[in-house]
């Protein structure tokens, strides 16, 4: 299990590596001078050089990746040129609010989605089984930004049921729990219909393995033998979803904070990038990626505990 998880922990740091890299290179490679578009039109050009050298634009392409990977493990995420304010403390501020918006977006659909994968194996064929098919189809093809939209003008313009911006007051829970429905609902609709696929097909596997015929033979109930031996195996693809789902909710967030007005690391790299102002959005880049890594690392490392064919590389 130590070697196991030493190769995933590699793995996971080399794909922090090449995708800071490329996404960086990608970055200073978009048209527009952040020093022209940060000081405005009547900066002269020695305030303009002034700032492209305070910002490391002045040196050549591999040293400024150099010294960002450098200051990186440093733990220096660089200075916000607007408001020369600490990169990562801008970035702390709004991760918990694009958190809190996954793992709610994720939640509902895990407690959704599982049971009704479970409900259409055990019914296949049936009505039941038809009509949780076109319901996860249809959630599946409903982009997580026309949700958003469609969301607000219904719930918070039509029937004025939920409040239609911002992430509520900072000392009321409950205010702020009413201000995540509808950006949860948007981001975690499209994962109900994944999970229900996916667990259905799982279970529809597992139910024709031998073990389970033994147990139906032995006479055991059909609920204990497919929640207590069929589930058991067949969510082990499920976890692995979960993992790289919450990781692609980081990046559906940007559309529901862009629709509904909510702080977080979507609004901050959206607003950033309009006024190029790259070490903001390199430093918020960095931490959803390395969000992303580890979230598929504890995912990995889940299945492994849960299958020792995992483990042995089976």
């Amino acid at each position: 299990m130590i070697w196991y998880a030493l190769q995933r922990l590699g793995l996971a740091l080399l794909i922090c590596v090449l995708a800071l890299t490329i996404l960086f290179c990608a970055v200073y490679v978009i048209p527009g001078d952040p020093a022209s578009i940060a000081l405005g039109p009547r900066a002269s050009d020695a305030m303009k050089a002034a700032l492209r050298a305070r910002m490391g634009l002045d040196q050549p392409l591999v040293l400024q990746v150099l010294y960002f990977f450098g200051n990186t493990l440093r733990g220096d995420l660089g200075v916000d040129v607007m408001s020369n304010r600490s990169v990562a403390t801008i970035v702390m501020e709004a991760l918990p609010h694009t958190l809190a918006l996954a793992l709610a977006g994720l939640g509902w659909a895990v407690v959704l989605g599982i049971p009704l994968g479970c409900l259409s194996a055990v019914r296949r064929g049936t009505l039941v089984d038809r009509l949780v098919g076109v319901v996860s189809v249809a959630t599946i093809s409903m982009p997580s930004f026309v949700v958003a939209i469609y969301g607000l003008l219904i719930f918070a313009v039509a029937l004025q049921w939920l409040p239609a911006i911002g992430a509520g007051n900072a000392g009321d829970p409950g205010d702020q729990l009413l201000h995540l429905i509808l950006p949860a609902f948007a981001v975690g609709l499209g994962w109900v219909g994944y999970l229900a696929r996916l667990v259905r097909a799982s279970m529809l596997e597992v139910m024709g393995e031998n073990h389970i015929r033994t147990a139906r033979a032995f006479g055991l109930r059909e609920r204990t033998i497919v929640y207590r031996y069929a589930l058991r195996i067949a969510i082990l693809p499920t976890v692995t979803l979960i993992g790289i789902g919450i990781g692609s909710l980081l990046s559906s967030a940007v559309f529901a904070e862009v629709v509904f007005n909510r702080p977080g690391i979507g609004s901050l790299v959206f607003g950033a990038a309009q006024t190029r102002n790259y070490p903001v959005v390199m430093g918020a880049v960095l931490v959803t990626v390395f969000l992303f890594a580890l979230f598929n690392l504890l995912a990995d490392l889940l299945v492994a505990l849960l299958d020792a064919r995992v483990r042995a590389g089976l």
